[in-house]
C-alpha cells in the first residue's frame, strides 16, 4: 500500500487542493457526531471506511475531477479490515504526495464510556469478542494507540454534549472549506448572550408568535409560525436590513482572512422570532456560498 498510493495521486491535479480529514477514536466518543459537522461543511464524507481504500477514495475524487475536494472518512474498529498500525504509513503517503491530511482522535474517559453505553443499551463493537465492556474499552485503546499516537488533535468529549462537540469540530476545521464558513444560532436573551457570538442581532422589536396560544407550543421552524411571521410587513424590513448589512459587512472578513463567523439572532424565548430569522437567513446564504450551519441554542 505505501508504494502504491503515491503513484495512485493523479498528476493532473494538484493534490494540494484536496482536505482529507480522518476521524477515528473511541467507539461511544462522538465520531459519529463530528463526522455530521464535517458533512455540513460541504465535506464528502464515508463513515466505516478500511484504511486500504483511503487512497483509492482520495484517487477517485482527483481523478473525477469532482468538485468534492474536502473528504472526510471515518475509521474505527468496527472494520475488521482496517490496519491500525499501518493506517500512519497509509496517511503519510498521502500527505507526501501534496494531500492536506488531519487526523482527528475523539477521545472520552473510561467512566464517561460505560455511562454512555448503559445509557443507550448499545453493544460495543469489540463485544462480540467475549469481552465484557470495560475491557473492551481497554481493547480498544490497544487499537488505536497508532494513530492517536499521530492524531493533529485530540478532542475529549467527556464533558462536551453533542452539539458543543459538533460546534468545535466545524469551528476548528471551517480553515479547510472555501471562503467564509458561518454560522447562525438563535438564542434566548433571558438566558444571557452566547459567548462565541461575533454579532448579535436583537429580534425583541418584532411581532412575537408566543401570545398566540395556537402558536406557542411551536417554533419558528414550524409552518404556522413561519406564515405568521412571514405575514408581518415589520418581520420582512428586520430580514432585509439584516441581510443587506451582513452582505455589506462579511467580505471584510474574508478579506481579513477570517474563516469563521458566528451570527447569533436572540428574542425573549428563543424558540419563535430568532429560529425562524436564523432559518430565513441560513437558507438566503446556503443559496450564495458554501459552508453556511445552523444552531438553535434553546432547542437542544
Amino acid at each position: 500500500m505505501s508504494d502504491n498510493s503515491k503513484s495512485q495521486i493523479n498528476p493532473l491535479v494538484d493534490p494540494r487542493e484536496i482536505h482529507l480529514i480522518v476521524l477515528t477514536g473511541m467507539s461511544g466518543g462522538g465520531k459519529t457526531v463530528a463526522l455530521r459537522a464535517l458533512e455540513d461543511l460541504e465535506f464528502y464524507c464515508v463513515d466505516n471506511l478500511p484504511s486500504a481504500l483511503v487512497p483509492q477514495l482520495v484517487n477517485a475524487v482527483i481523478e473525477g475531477n469532482s468538485k468534492h475536494r474536502r473528504i472526510a472518512v471515518g475509521v474505527d474498529v468496527r472494520n475488521r479490515g482496517t490496519d491500525f498500525a499501518h493506517m500512519p504509513t497509509v496517511l503519510s503517503d498521502l500527505a507526501a504526495a501534496g494531500v492536506q491530511v488531519h487526523l482527528i482522535f475523539l477521545d472520552c474517559r473510561d467512566e464517561v464510556l460505560i455511562k454512555r453505553y448503559s445509557e443507550t443499551r448499545r453493544r460495543h463493537p469489540l463485544a462480540t469478542r467475549g469481552l465484557s465492556l470495560a475491557d473492551a474499552i481497554v481493547e480498544e485503546r490497544r487499537l488505536l494507540r497508532p494513530l492517536m499516537a499521530i492524531a493533529e488533535k485530540v478532542i475529549d468529549s467527556s464533558e462536551l454534549n453533542v452539539h458543543q462537540l459538533r460546534r468545535l469540530v466545524a469551528t476548528g476545521y471551517a480553515q479547510a472549506t472555501e471562503g467564509l464558513t458561518l454560522m447562525f444560532q438563535s438564542f434566548a436573551f433571558r438566558r444571557g448572550l452566547p459567548l462565541d457570538a461575533d454579532f448579535v442581532f436583537d429580534a425583541r422589536c418584532l411581532p412575537n408568535p408566543h401570545w398566540h396560544p395556537r402558536l406557542r407550543p411551536l417554533s419558528g421552524k414550524d409552518a404556522a409560525v413561519r406564515e405568521f411571521l412571514d405575514a408581518e410587513p415589520l418581520v420582512g424590513e428586520y430580514f432585509t436590513d439584516t441581510a443587506r448589512w451582513l452582505d455589506a459587512w462579511l467580505p471584510r472578513f474574508e478579506q481579513d482572512d477570517r474563516s469563521y463567523v458566528t451570527i447569533s439572532v436572540g428574542c425573549t424565548g428563543g424558540r419563535h422570532r430568532s429560529v425562524y430569522l436564523v432559518e430565513k437567513l441560513a437558507a438566503y446564504y446556503r443559496d450564495r456560498r458554501e459552508g453556511v450551519l445552523t444552531f438553535h441554542r434553546e432547542l437542544e
